[in-house]
Formats: structure tokens, sequence, C-alpha cells
């Protein structure tokens, strides 16, 4: 008999095919308008997803500029040292509470909760960076909000099914509280570090507005502040006086496809690397029964 197919799945799998072709089908047209003959780019509709000629003008553009590099390091090093912060955070603020005998545990959770759930205003926070002589600092991009407390519970869920045995047997071998955190809990929770790790850097790529208002001066300017002014504010006689090229044989639209590209970029390649990280079963073999 043939297996009859219930209308069910068909729905849900047309509902998620439409959902992906309208996040998709916008970024491919970005990325034809970024590559495309500036010239035939007015003649673009936006659902056109592939290029009406190949130019990579806008790209030698954009790369021709020194603060578009030096916006773009500086978001890479606050993304890389951030993240790395992060992680070591609170991954240690995670093993010291899932640790029997820790004084005031349950306090200190309720302080964190609070903490998250109440946060600070702006101006609260431009005072303490400003007295603290960050303003203008891209370290302060880097320290701030080095701790996301929903990180930090989740953390702490993945570590407290960490087989008791491990850390018994590692101590009985004289290792220490260091070495059973980085030999012992960074190993067999590779998953929920790289998870983690991947949510604080996207956070960090994005981060627009703390990065306009801790850092404005121009050799401090991100990525993301400049894609602003430049897309949003319509400023390209930035751009094109590095190159010395004439506003008027440019298509701005397609400049600011390029722009959005080179942003989109760095995140967009990072998704293959974790994901392999997501499958098989990390605690698998862990403890020999």
């Amino acid at each position: 008999m043939k297996r009859r197919l219930k209308a069910g799945p068909v729905v849900i799998r047309v509902c998620l095919l439409i959902m992906v072709l309208v996040i998709l089908i916008p970024i491919l047209n970005i990325l034809a308008k970024s590559v495309s003959d500036p010239r035939q780019v007015p003649h673009m509709t936006g659902w056109q997803f592939w290029p009406s000629g190949v130019d990579l003008i806008n790209y030698k553009l954009i790369f021709s500029n020194s603060l578009v590099i030096r916006s773009f390091l500086n978001s890479l090093f606050i993304t890389l040292a951030g993240t790395f912060l992060s992680l070591l955070i609170t991954g240690s603020a995670a093993y010291a509470l899932t640790r029997p005998g820790l004084p005031f545990k349950k306090p200190l959770m309720v302080f964190f909760i609070v903490m998250m759930i109440f946060e600070p205003s702006i101006i609260q926070e431009y005072f303490v960076v400003k007295n603290l002589h960050l303003l203008n600092n891209i370290w302060v991009m880097v320290i701030y909000n080095s701790v996301n407390v929903y990180y930090l519970i989740l953390m702490m869920r993945f570590f407290e099914e960490t087989p008791i045995a491990l850390i018994e047997a590692a101590k009985i071998d004289g290792a220490g509280e260091l070495t059973v955190f980085f030999k012992v809990f960074l190993p067999l929770n590779k998953i929920v570090f790289m998870t983690v790790g991947m949510f604080y850097a996207v956070v960090r790529w994005n981060e627009y507005f703390k990065s306009s208002v801790f850092l404005q001066t121009r050799d401090t300017t991100v990525l993301q502040v400049f894609l602003k002014q430049f897309v949003v504010n319509g400023d390209s006689t930035a751009i094109a006086s590095y190159a010395n090229v004439d506003l008027t044989s440019l298509n701005i639209s397609s400049l600011k496809a390029a722009t959005i590209v080179i942003v989109m970029v760095p995140i967009l390649a990072m998704y293959p690397l974790i994901l392999k990280y997501y499958t098989g079963g990390v605690m698998a073999g862990g403890v020999k029964e």
C-alpha cells in the first residue's frame, strides 16, 4: 500500500521554504547589486538575485578607504578579544557556581538575575566609563558587558551534567581547580562553549549604539557605526575622496550594497565552522561503566 502523505508536514515544509526565500532573496539581491555594473543597478528589481554585468569597482573603492580598513579591524578586534574575555569570565563563573559548598550561592544567583532584569541606563554607564577614563578607548567595548546572565545560567546547566566521577578522578591524580576546569570541563563542554561563544561574537560584531556613544574618534570607529553613517545617512563623500572618484560616476545603491556585504560576510562565514559542534554526543564515553 502506498503511504498517504499527511497535510501537516507538507504545510510545515511549505511555510519553512517561504521563510527561507523571504530571508535569502534580499541577501542575494544585495550581493548581486554589489558586484553588478553600476550603470545597470538602477534597472535591477528587488527580486533580482543575479548580477547585471560583473564589476568589482565597489569593493575596490571601499577597500581603498583607510577608514573602512580601520573600522573593520576595530570591529574584528572587539569581537575576538571580547568573545574570548566573555567566555573566560562566564565559564569560570559557571564553574564556581556549580561547585558544591560554595558559600552565598543563592544570594549571588538572585543578585545576578536582578541585575539581568534591571539593567543600568546609558547615562549611568556613560559616567562610569568616563570616570574610568575609558572614553574613546577601544578596550571599553572589549570589557563592556563581558557576562550575560542568561548565557551564565546556560553554562551552569551544562556543567551540572558533568559526571562527578571525572572530577574526583582528576583530583585524585593531583589536579587543581584550574586543571579540572581547563582539562576536564572545557573539553567535555565544547558544545556550550562554542554556542555561547557564537552568541557573544554576534552581539559584539553587531554592537552599534554603545560603540557610537563610547567611541567617537576616527581611530576608534567600528564598522557598524561607519555602515550607519554611510548607508542610513548617505555620507558617501568620505569613500569617494580616497580613490579620487567622481560621485556622479558611481551608483550609491550598489556601493551601499557592497558595504553591507562586507559587514555580513564575517558572521555568515562563522556559522559553518560552529555547526559541527552541535552534533554528536559530547559526553559519550566520558565515564566507563
